[in-house]
Parts: C-alpha cells; structure tokens; sequence
C-alpha cells in the first residue's frame, strides 16, 4: 500500500481512534462519540462558564449549549451556579463524566501497549515522537497543550 505521510497519520489516527471509541462504547459508555470529547477537552480541569467553553471550543455559545444539553442528557456533565455570581451557569464533568474520562485514558494505554507488542516498543515510541514533531510542525501542538483542540470543519 502506497500512502504519502499525511494520509497514513491521519488513516492511522482515524482507525485507532474509532478502535479507541469501540473499546469504550463496550466499557460502558455506548452513547459517547468522538464529537463529545472536544467539549470534555475544556471540562478535565474543572468546571467552565458555558461563554468560555464557547470560546475555547471557537464556536458559538448556542453550539457550545447544544452539546452541554446532549452530554446532560446523557449524564455526563451537570451544570452548576457560578459560586461568585448565582445568575451564571458553569458546566463541568459529572461523576459519570469522569468515569469516562478514566476509562478512556485506559483504552488508549491498552492500545499502545498492544500496538508495542505487535510492532515493537522502539517503532511504536519513534511513530509517537514523529507524529508530535509533526503536531509541532503543523503548529497544533500548543493547542494540544492548552487543552483547546477546536472543533473540525
């Protein structure tokens, strides 16, 4: 198979990340999709006001309060009163939310150790270091460590 570098990274991202999602809907969390997690990208540290998670999503605040509804009604966020101000609204991951965010770290740990197995340990590691190098290149790695990973379009 003949691929240039920037189809097979995203190939590869594509088909570990839906085996990553396979993995997770079969743990207990059926109803998550790869979507929900650029909302609980902005929640892992804590709970936000909904205009700022608007912001770090770079999207509207009535997108941003869609997929609060949806992740609520699917029990993984719960919205609070602003401690400082009562009329303000902060979301933040649930006690279920959390749990997927646990099981999910987990998944993708198996993953890596299996892909080592299969592979081996040194071509797994280099693949990560080139893949983060590239991030770096594309200049998406700040992104990446700030937590904010906008929403594909």
């Amino acid at each position: 198979m003949e691929l240039d570098a920037v189809t097979a990274l995203y190939l590869s991202g594509l088909a570990l990340t839906t085996e990553a999602l396979r993995r997770l809907h079969a743990a207990g969390h059926p109803d998550l999709r790869i979507s929900h997690g650029f909302v609980v990208q902005h929640l892992v540290e804590g709970p936000v006001r909904i205009g700022d998670l608007a912001t770090g999503m770079g999207v509207t605040q009535q997108a941003a309060s869609k997929a609060v509804a949806e992740l609520a009604a699917l029990g993984y966020v719960d919205r609070v009163a602003d401690a400082a101000d009562g009329r303000v609204r902060r979301v933040g991951l649930s006690a279920r939310g959390r749990a997927a965010v646990v099981t999910t770290r987990a998944v993708r740990a198996d993953i890596a150790l299996e892909l080592a197995a299969a592979l081996g340990a040194d071509r797994v590691e280099a693949a990560r270091r080139a893949a983060i190098d590239a991030l770096e290149w594309a200049g998406g790695a700040e992104a990446v460590r700030r937590r904010r990973v906008p929403v594909p379009r």
